[in-house]
């Protein structure tokens, strides 16, 4: 119970509760706890421990200290020293100290022993036998009402202990808080406790029954009689209340029947004779301004005594104390009264709306889910329940938590009249990440974080800040570099996917388990798929995001086919944790406690009024608030100033005709409304979940709306409507929306949409509204009917449409677009195409470009099919063409795309033979590079090509050659390659010459050309930066280090293409990043750029995408790549896949999977040690008809170290010829990529001078040991362990044991830092035989 509260009130994780317990009893000096020790010192949560550790600490030694400086005072005494005149502050902790007091009596006589007291011993339970325990000195940040420490019973010599625990006290308390009290708060949660000399098993009184009935009314009249004196200072005389006289020989409870002259009825008090007795001394009280609540308790204990039925009488001990200690707990609420003179309609219930009633189990279980994000391993928690059940409230008590351990909150909340825009209320949230992290994090922070986010987004910065425009407050250089992505230059190919990974690898970067990001989607039944997309692609990701994702959801509406469902599986096929958990009603103890806590009533108290409120709302929270209202606003529920409490008849509140539906009852108070708090509720009723302050000031401007400003000051007044974080104005509940939308009746609510939207479009006609069109625009669609009967408007709403969905293309929510360019076109009259012609092809062709984008690619071709229909010409065709092409090579129909594109090119006046010959390609190519040579200059790059036909051919060539190079022959691609460059040659320069000058350096790269590649190259990146190309940009990239760029290090190689991997599917050109991704890998296994567990993991990454994406083209290739992997590091033991691999037509010489399949075998199978296969394989590359040149001298490399194995195990020197000339074809490799091939001519000249100058036995050290500092150069840990082991078998051959030891030792560590294990083991049993 502590834990609970305690976490309750001050927002901190129950562990620290925990923790907090341990640590009472701690010493100053003392170790950290067992729970911290194991932890990082820079984790969020050590640093947390560690902190309140330390206040715990000090608190507990304040408390030790304070034992020395109690003294006792004997009760009638304090109770004389307490009774001078004060002021109103010390009356109220006057009146504290002695609920204190009582509150430890009370306990004292609940745990005590029961053969030590007899409770009905009038001695034994009164003033003069009991002392008070008070603390002579203040310790630290102590009031005057907090210093009572115990409570003793002299005659017994009993005593029992007061305190608040320490770790409570302390964690109140402000860091920079040298004293004061708690924020102004007197509450106090106080915990007893008997000496231990006192502590037996047997008690008086654990809240049961009291086994003596007799016993028990005389005892609870003895202390009805002890707290009168304690709080009045005046005697209690028994002539007052003579029923209970020692000589009468009536027993008592008879007595007290007799004169029992009060009856209840459901609570309310009736009382029949006010002059009585009982009702003297409760009146007496009240005459000495003692509070109500205490009166009450008096009260209580004395009609306990009676027989007469009374309700609120005590039946134990055990109930005085939890009331007392509910005073003590929220004074103001409980204790105290209401201020004089407020009258009894003036008094309003007081609701804890904050407080989170009945959910501990849930709030600790969303807690500890939390905790275990900040690990590392994002995680999903879904909550379902009806509206009003308090999910969002058990969401946002952890709001704190993550705040405090440094992590990040944001939110959006999903509404039905926005049901079309779910991606950009998603894109909203992580736009307002922005600003948090700008207000987080110190000014050096932020310029690292800056930089990184530059260093790896690169050319794709601009498109974020255009997604994310709150990035431009990280960096005034962002701003700039957003303005460069012009209006409608974002990547036509740009869609939900892409999206979703652009806004993960802004994620990634600002998320870590220090700064964990916890995204809360509320009702996410008005979500959809393009949405849920996002979180998945968030808490799939294993390249290092730390999310935690609450989704809230209302279980009751939501279908089967839902796209939640289609998250929750999703999540579990990526093995992302996810736990459900839906909320009911409260039951009925915590429905009592939040009625108590709102009339300010002890419990048991309200027990009546409570289970009828259960009966009726069956525990949903928001339903109690409203019904509890309902009953204050009839009169059902009255405060009475003479009782000072609120009042209520059970019986007449089951006889009235309550609603139990929420909504109704909702209805029938906006009914009693003004009309423009009515008008103010049904406008924003129509916009949805929120409304911005600037719509309400247009329509204000208006004579209709004129009053919806006056209307929004009452609705706030009325807590209707409230002003939000963001500066706009809510429904303070989505049940207030949905009653106050239904004040308009549905005949008239399209209607009311449709004025409206009219309303602010003709004001803001004209004028820069921003996000605001998109609210004008829908809410003139919702009334589609209407638009139709007013031929003025087709046109205005058409464009309004088209203006709206071309701003949601630019913010990159494409589903959005597409269904206000749906709505435009449906708004147009039939001739549209004949007199509106331009509206109506670049409305069809923006309609289609959205329809792709969304995924909806049988719409887009279906529209793209209207155009190819009703275009006048085949310029206006074009772009319905170029995308139509792009939709069939996304979904794999590249033969379709092919013959589509040869027939444009064909009108455009372009040959596109059928098949061409390698002999004619042979001639192209020198032609095409003399041309170069020859027409080359600075004024060339700055010649544009002018002729649209030409630029438009140079379009569909760069398609093309992506088609032919899949399913043509190499040659083919060569032709189309060749045809681009010579006509940008001719012409000038466009946005695909690029391309086409990087894939031509690509294909004529040769070691012995190396600068004039390098050349051309470097002039096809100029032309990108210049063209600031988006779409090619990527393409630019894969060509470059598929060619020059390997003249570079491979692991640079590997580096840049992972980058260019990220920014293709960033720009949605999926399979082009899919090609960098594959090529990557390929440089990262050859160049051990990262270690092999690694980089299995980062291609398994891949692989979970591809599925994702429904890709083929890279799919074997990455099979291929991982079973080399998985061979490596354990022969595939753990770490293979069931995966077939398929390669096609093997007997076509230009298969590229071939070809692949065969470099990896031969890779793979030298590094296992089967010569023989290796060998073979090797022939079979040589087969090959153009195997790619870089490719070609790493197999030259392992064929060069196969064959001299071959000659040193089978004494067969018919190779070395061979091997001689592998040898001086690298030399003029290592002269050209000095990085890359270095190391490996040195390693073939080690191991030739090992096999045929045994005698220069110095001569073979050094070329080893050459060989070896190349490869740790170059960084080639797998080479270098390579070397090392040739090095060792070689001194083993020369039985130089010592050295050969030395040489395998390093070779292993070398193989452990790759992660190959079969490497590892293989010399170890080497080693093993030397030693």
């Amino acid at each position: 119970g502590v834990a609970v509260v305690a976490a309750e009130c001050l927002g901190v994780w129950l562990p620290i509760i925990s923790l907090a317990r341990v640590s009472q009893r701690w010493l100053v000096g003392t170790t950290l706890p067992p729970q911290v020790h194991g932890r990082k010192k820079s984790s969020p949560r050590f640093i947390w421990y560690n902190k309140m550790s330390k206040k715990i600490l000090m608190a507990a030694a304040d408390a030790a200290a304070a034992k020395d400086e109690n003294t006792q005072i004997a009760l009638r005494n304090w109770i004389k020293g307490d009774a001078t005149k004060k002021n109103s502050s010390a009356k109220k902790e006057s009146m504290i100290r002695k609920a204190t007091v009582a509150y430890g009596i009370v306990e004292l006589l609940v745990r005590c022993p029961t053969n030590n007291v007899a409770l009905d011993d009038d001695a034994k339970i009164g003033t003069d036998n009991f002392a008070v325990c008070v603390c002579k000195k203040k310790k630290r940040s102590s009031s005057s009402w907090t210093d009572v420490r115990g409570v003793t019973m002299i005659s017994s010599g009993l005593s029992l202990s007061i305190e608040e625990p320490s770790y409570l006290s302390c964690l109140f308390e402000d860091d920079d808080d040298e004293g004061g009290e708690k924020d102004g708060q007197m509450g106090r949660y106080l915990e007893v406790e008997l000496d231990a000399a006192n502590k037996k098993t047997d008690c008086c009184d654990n809240g049961s029954a009291d086994n003596d009935e007799m016993s028990k009314h005389r005892c609870h009249y003895l202390l009805a009689k002890l707290f009168y004196e304690l709080f009045t200072q005046e005697e209690f005389r028994d002539d007052n209340y003579p029923i209970v006289g020692d000589d009468c020989d009536e027993p008592v409870h008879k007595q007290a029947k007799k004169a029992s002259l009060s009856e209840r009825e459901g609570g309310v008090v009736v009382s029949n004779n006010c002059g009585s007795d009982l009702f003297s001394i409760s009146a007496r009280m009240q005459q000495l301004r003692i509070p109500a609540s205490i009166c009450r308790m008096v009260q209580n204990l004395l009609e306990s005594v009676s027989e007469s039925g009374a309700v609120d009488a005590y039946k134990t001990l055990g109930e005085v104390g939890k009331d007392l200690h509910l005073l003590l707990l929220d004074p103001d609420r409980f204790l105290f009264d209401h201020e004089e003179g407020e009258s009894p309609d003036s008094m309003q219930l007081r609701y804890r709306k904050e407080k989170l009633y009945g959910r501990d189990k849930e709030e600790t279980l969303i807690t500890d889910t939390f905790c275990r994000v900040t690990r590392g391993k994002s995680e999903a928690f879904f909550i379902g329940g009806f509206s009003g059940s308090g999910k969002s409230m058990l969401v946002d008590t952890l709001r704190v938590r993550v705040k405090n351990v440094g992590g990040y909150v944001i939110k959006h909340k999903f509404d039905a009249v926005s049901q079309d825009r779910p991606l950009s209320g998603v894109i909203s949230a992580v736009n307002q990440l922005c600003l948090m992290i700008k207000h987080r994090l110190t000014s050096k922070r932020l310029i690292a974080l800056s930089k990184q986010l530059k260093d790896d987004f690169g050319a794709d910065i601009g498109l974020l800040a255009r997604m994310l425009p709150n990035v431009c407050a990280l960096s005034p250089e962002f701003s700039s570099l957003a303005g460069e992505v012009e209006d409608g230059n974002i990547s036509v190919k740009m869609n939900a996917r892409s999206v979703s990974f652009t806004l993960l690898r802004f994620v990634r970067l600002v998320s870590s388990p220090k700064r964990p990001i916890m995204l809360f989607l509320d009702d996410l039944q008005w979500a959809d798929d393009t949405a849920l997309d996002v979180v998945h692609t968030f808490l799939s990701d294993t390249m290092g995001s730390c999310v935690f994702f609450v989704g809230t959801y209302r279980d009751n509406e939501v279908q089967i086919g839902h796209a939640i469902f289609d998250l929750l599986q999703k999540l579990e096929t990526s093995n992302v944790p996810t736990t459900k958990l839906s909320l009911t009603g409260l039951d009925r103890g915590d429905l009592n406690k939040m009625v108590s806590d709102a009339l300010g009533l002890y419990p048991r108290i309200c027990k009546s009024l409570s289970d009828i409120v259960f009966q009726k709302t069956k525990g949903n929270p928001f339903f109690v608030l409203e019904f509890i209202q309902s009953l204050q606003s009839r009169g059902l529920l009255q405060y009475d100033s003479c009782q000072k409490r609120w009042v209520w008849s059970a019986d007449t509140i089951r006889a009235e005709e309550i609603t139990d539906n929420v909504l109704h009852l909702l209805s029938t108070k906006l009914n009693q409304l003004s009309n423009e708090i009515q008008l103010l509720l049904k406008v924003m009723a129509c916009f949805g979940a929120c409304t911005n302050e600037s719509v309400i000031g247009y329509l204000s401007e208006s004579p209709e709306y004129a009053g919806v400003r006056n209307g929004l000051e009452g609705a706030i007044s009325e807590e209707f409507v409230e002003l939000n974080a963001e500066g706009s104005f809510k429904f303070v509940h989505d049940k207030v929306r949905e009653a106050a939308y239904n004040l308009t009746p549905d005949r008239d609510k399209k209607q009311l949409h449709y004025n409206l939207g009219k309303t602010l479009y003709s004001i803001c006609e004209g004028k820069d509204v921003g996000d605001a069109i998109f609210l004008i625009a829908s809410q003139i669609n919702h009334g589609k009917e209407l638009i139709e009967k007013d031929d003025a408007l087709c046109i205005p709403v058409a464009k309004l449409n088209m203006k709206a969905g071309k701003m949601a293309l630019d913010g990159c929510d494409h589903k959005m677009a597409y269904f206000y360019f749906l709505a435009a076109l449906s708004s147009l009259p039939d001739d549209i195409w004949d007199s509106h012609y331009d509206l109506s092809l670049r409305l069809t062709f923006l309609m289609a470009r959205a329809a792709n984008s969304s995924c909806k690619y049988d719409e887009a071709e279906l529209t793209l099919q209207t155009i190819r229909e009703r275009a006048r010409c085949l310029q206006d065709k074009l772009p319905a063409y170029f995308l139509m092409v792009q939709i069939s090579v996304a979904q794999g129909h590249l033969r379709e795309a092919y013959t589509t594109c040869s027939s444009i090119l064909t009108q455009l006046g372009e040959t596109v033979p059928e098949t061409v010959t390698p002999e004619m390609v042979g001639s192209m190519i020198p032609e095409t590079l003399n041309m170069y040579t020859e027409v080359y200059d600075d004024d060339w790059l700055g010649k544009k090509m002018e002729d649209s036909t030409l630029c438009n051919a140079m379009k569909f060539y760069s398609i093309i050659l992506t088609t032919a190079h899949f399913i043509k022959p190499s040659h083919m691609v060569a032709y189309f390659i060749c045809k681009m460059v010579q006509l940008s040659l001719r012409h000038g320069v466009c946005q695909y010459t690029p391309q086409a000058l990087m894939i031509l350096s690509s294909i004529v790269i040769r070691f012995d050309n190396a600068e004039f590649i390098r050349r051309i190259a470097k002039n096809a990146m100029l032309l990108a930066e210049r063209f600031d190309l988006s779409d090619e940009m990527v393409d630019v990239h894969l060509h470059f280090h598929r060619g020059a760029g390997q003249l570079d290090s491979y692991q640079l190689c590997a580096t840049q293409l992972r980058k260019s991997f990220a920014s293709g599917l960033s720009s949605g050109n999926a399979n082009i990043a899919f090609f960098c991704a594959g090529q990557g890998v390929q440089f990262s296994v050859i160049s051990a750029e990262k270690d092999l567990i690694s980089l299995l993991q980062e291609i398994d990454y891949y692989r979970n995408l591809l599925e994702i994406y429904k890709s083929q083209l890279t799919k074997y290739c990455l099979l291929c790549y991982r079973e080399t992997v998985s061979t490596f590091i354990d022969k595939g033991k753990t770490t293979a896949i069931e995966a077939k691999l398929t390669f096609a037509d093997v007997s076509d010489p230009g298969n590229k999977l071939l070809e692949m399949f065969y470099f990896h075998q031969v890779f793979k199978n030298y590094w296992i040690g089967y010569a023989e296969r290796c060998d073979h394989y090797v022939q079979r590359y040589g087969e090959l008809s153009q195997p790619r040149h870089f490719e070609a001298y790493i197999i030259k490399f392992y064929h060069g170290l196969n064959s001299l194995d071959m000659i040193k195990k089978q004494a067969n020197y018919s190779k070395s010829k061979e091997v001689d000339e592998i040898i001086a074809s690298m030399k003029v490799v290592a002269s050209q990529s000095e990085s890359n091939f270095r190391n490996k001519l040195e390693l073939l000249e080690a191991e030739q001078y090992g096999v045929t100058s045994r005698n220069d036995r110095a001569a073979a050290f050094h070329a080893y040991n050459t060989a070896i500092a190349s490869a740790q150069k170059a960084k080639f840990v797998h080479e270098q362990g390579l070397a090392c082991e040739k090095a060792g078998f070689y001194c083993k051959r020369m039985k130089y044991n010592e050295k050969s030891l030395m040489y395998f030792n390093q070779a292993r560590e070398c193989y452990e830092k790759w992660g190959s294990s079969v490497k590892v083991d293989f010399i170890q049993k080497e080693v093993s035989k030397l030693m």
